[in-house]
């Protein structure tokens, strides 16, 4: 079958102009901005512009070719990993003592325990935030172990130095001084500076807002995991009334506000994923920065709540938390119509069916997809083709932004094998 789509030349390059529906419509949301003189066009298929299908020469030929994944182990993200894993072997020996030391072996184990469930609950909220375009494993759990232990540790160290350096106000004594101005900027600096390394080293797993908060939650719940065992611990090894002390820590911290960190570290993430729209190294210095102001003013207004702290929780804090919901949400429908849009373009070079598209660009049709792939035992192959395509779209929106525009062009080739091989899996 043959499309009726205007084809182009594959050599087409930036300024060259689609059929007249692409064009107008190649920024569908606010997050795939592309300027005219960057719009490339789709690579044609190799089927010379007929809609993919059975094409068992092809096929062969992507099967044998054993192509990394796009994106994959590169320099930056060894060394990142590499790094974070070292640094928090480090900070284990100043993190752990300090745990044990103020909570007791019983109870910090008594903490560690209690601390996995409001864990779950930010992780739970990273992976459905998470499931239009995973992010690598092997970035998450540096994002946690970032939060759990570096940031820890660094927070540690840091705040001694900050309190010789910043004196509390006249009037104000030195504990609400720590509260709503030390922890707020030592912890948020500490948390937000592995996001600038993921930005810095990952940059191709870090291209967007959702990108920016979904590292943010986890490096998140890591600090707040931490938190919470000394939290935790501490109520059982320093009160005569442990049990009850315990239960009051855990209804104000892991059933209240679980996700408090995650919403003071994500804006935060949300900026600097702003910034990774145009990869500038100086613009992604001022976002950090600028990023790192609401961060604060959250964290402040959080520890700041006193006597009226339910009163505040309800006008202040339920309202910040659903504003952070409807703006992830407001995430994903613009992933979604990103999506739509760039694999639309890829339509129109032969690569997929309208079909296909309509169903690659929305959670129902993928949902359908995999379970009507599972009835024929296809289910595996099924979430690699949803996998590919969705990453092959946000390659497309890396190429049309204009920056290293021929590295990413070999990712897209890698992209489109891979994604021709996983049409042929499951057609056979």
């Amino acid at each position: 079958m043959t499309s009726n789509v205007p084809q182009h030349d594959p050599s087409d390059g930036p300024g060259f102009r689609p059929p007249a529906r692409l064009w107008q419509e190649r920024n569908p949301t606010w997050m795939g901005q592309v300027q005219d003189h960057h719009y490339r066009a789709a690579p044609e298929h190799p089927a010379g512009g007929s809609h993919p299908g059975p094409q068992p020469a092809l096929a062969s030929a992507l099967r044998s070719a054993a192509l990394p994944a796009p994106g994959g182990r590169s320099a930056g993200v060894v060394l990142l990993v590499a790094g974070g894993g070292a640094l928090a072997f480090a900070g284990l020996f100043l993190v752990l003592p300090y745990l044990l030391a103020n909570t007791g072996l019983a109870g910090f184990v008594v903490g560690f325990v209690a601390s996995l469930i409001p864990l779950t609950a930010v992780l739970l909220a990273v992976f459905v935030i998470d499931r239009w375009e995973p992010e690598p494993k092997r970035l998450l759990v540096f994002a946690f172990i970032w939060g759990a232990v570096v940031s820890v540790a660094a927070t540690l160290v840091i705040q001694p130095v900050f309190a010789m350096a910043a004196a509390p106000p006249p009037g104000v004594d030195y504990r609400t001084f720590a509260l709503t101005v030390q922890a707020p900027v030592v912890e948020e600096f500490a948390k937000s500076l592995g996001l600038l390394l993921l930005l810095l080293l990952a940059r191709k797993h870090f291209d967007g807002p959702v990108d920016g908060v979904v590292f943010a939650f986890t490096i998140a719940g890591g600090f707040a995991f931490t938190e919470n065992i000394l939290y935790f611990g501490s109520a059982i090894a320093q009160s005569s009334t442990p049990g009850a002390d315990l239960a009051v820590a855990f209804f104000l911290r892991g059933v209240m506000s679980p996700f408090a960190h995650a919403i003071f570290t994500g804006s935060t993430g949300l900026i600097l994923g702003l910034a990774a729209r145009r990869w500038r190294v100086g613009l992604t210095l001022g976002a950090f920065i600028v990023g790192l102001v609401p961060a604060m003013i959250l964290h402040s207004t959080w520890n700041s709540m006193g006597q009226d702290f339910l009163a505040q929780y309800v006008l202040v804090q339920v309202p910040i938390f659903l504003l952070a919901a409807a703006v992830i949400a407001l995430l994903r429908v613009a992933e979604s119509r990103l999506t739509r849009q760039r694999l639309t373009e890829y339509a129109a070079a032969g690569w997929f069916t309208p079909a296909e598209v309509s169903m690659l660009a929305t959670g129902r049709g993928r949902r359908q997809a995999v379970r009507w792939a599972k009835s024929f035992g296809h289910g595996a192959q099924m979430k690699s083709f949803v996998g590919s395509a969705t990453e092959l779209a946000f390659i497309r929106q890396r190429i049309l932004s204009g920056r290293n525009v021929a590295e990413h062009q070999r990712d897209e080739q890698q992209q489109l094998r891979r994604i021709a091989a996983d049409r042929d899996a499951l057609l056979h």
